[in-house]
């Protein structure tokens, strides 16, 4: 029987795992047919990618320039600004945009979150019912880091309908496993949109500048200038893009995992002391991060396969997780374990300046919703998985808080 790894099936989207241990015992560089593309799975493999010089992360411009016709053409205006987004850029371009990124995305403006963080969360989590059916995918998960999002942006709550909208249209065309031509319409309609609002954001900063983060884009510099427009505009859609649908799929997740090991949940609940390590264990067991994607840049050996130049690499994250040859236990939630090296932020060049404010956002959700409700369990309904082979996450959860 020939091992296959297809994401786009469906209980493999459900659960992923059972094929991801397989394969890591088995065939833990895997060619498959249907992605047309290396897996790897192993722990040490994924960290490797994730270091590599030999692996690219610039995988949209290669795909972009074999196109030809209409595809070309209607991807046109979604390449204008996702081939400036840093995390698919290699040095020295990604160095230069890092540095005058994270000179905006400081500790310090981190910090300064903590307070409509709390706001946030006690905002959703008051309005939830009791004893009634609730969907915490679209009630909790999705607009709690929209909300937090636009608050580092200085963009009013209101306008979070739209933004999520355009947002999800740039998603499918991303990270979904599908080849569905339509999305590329979709997503050039959703990246019209959003470069359309930014340029009217970042033009209003130019004339008010204030404390938010598009106003000390605006204003970084280093010795080679500041950023042009596209960039302003490229890096807006980028924050708003990674820093609300990572953290919508690490709320979903980690409320699935506590449903999963009602133990676990009653740890907390004893010792709420342990929230820290419990964030850390969610974004390990089932984190919302399922792949990094590289394209190999000069032909190389890992796990006795013969990578060759261009060819496309899925290192799949949740995978290295639960390597066994790592962790203790992998397939076990435990919120106390020490140590966690999970990969999910990624490692080397490319680790996600986010992770601070994503960890910050899920310490503060979880500790409220423990605080507040002595009971959560499962309602009655279907959970349901995202197409995605980049990340991994819920569009919906029905729970029942008490």
């Amino acid at each position: 029987m020939t091992l296959t790894y297809d994401p786009a099936e469906l209980e493999v989207r459900r659960n992923p795992f059972p094929v991801y241990r397989q394969l890591q015992d088995d065939d833990p560089v895997h060619w498959s047919e249907s992605l047309r593309s290396w897996v790897l799975t192993r722990y040490d493999d994924v960290r490797q990618v994730a270091m590599s010089e030999v692996m690219s992360p610039d995988r949209l411009r290669p795909f972009y320039a074999q196109l030809k016709g209409e595809r070309r053409e209607t991807l046109a205006e979604v390449m204008r600004y996702l081939s400036l987004w840093m995390v698919f850029r290699d040095p020295p371009e990604h160095t230069r945009l890092r540095r005058l990124v994270g000179a905006a995305f400081t500790p310090r403006s981190i910090e300064a979150l903590a307070e409509p963080v709390g706001r946030v969360v006690d905002h959703l989590l008051d309005a939830l019912p009791k004893n009634q059916p609730v969907d915490w995918a679209q009630q909790v998960a999705m607009p709690l880091p929209a909300y937090v999002i636009l608050d580092l942006l200085g963009i009013p709550h209101q306008s979070y309908a739209d933004l999520k909208a355009w947002s999800d249209e740039l998603r499918a065309f991303i990270g979904s496993s599908r080849a569905d031509p339509d999305r590329y319409h979709r997503a050039r309609h959703g990246a019209t949109q959003l470069a359309g609002f930014f340029r009217e954001v970042i033009a209003a900063r130019r004339a008010t500048p204030g404390e938010d983060f598009v106003s000390r884009m605006i204003a970084a510099r280093d010795e080679q200038g500041s950023l042009s427009e596209d960039e302003l505009v490229a890096t807006c859609m980028l924050v708003l893009f990674a820093g609300h649908e990572t953290t919508t799929h690490l709320l979903g997740n980690s409320a699935n995992a506590l449903l999963d090991h009602p133990d676990q949940l009653q740890r907390l609940r004893d010792n709420p002391a342990l929230i820290n390590p419990a964030v850390e264990e969610f974004l390990r067991y089932d984190g919302p991060s399922n792949a990094i994607t590289r394209v190999v840049s000069a032909d190389h050996e890992i796990g006795g396969k013969w990578l060759r130049s261009g060819d496309r690499v899925f290192a799949m994250v949740n995978a290295a997780n639960r390597d066994p040859r790592r962790f203790d236990n992998p397939q076990g939630l435990d919120i106390a374990r020490q140590p966690n090296r999970h990969l999910t932020f990624g490692f080397g060049l490319h680790f996600c300046l986010g992770a601070p404010l994503a960890r910050l956002e899920a310490q503060r959700c979880f500790a409220g919703l423990i605080q507040r409700f002595g009971k959560i369990e499962r309602a009655a309904g279907e959970t349901e998985w995202i197409d995605s082979l980049a990340m991994r996450g819920l569009s919906r959860l029905p729970v029942r808080l008490a």
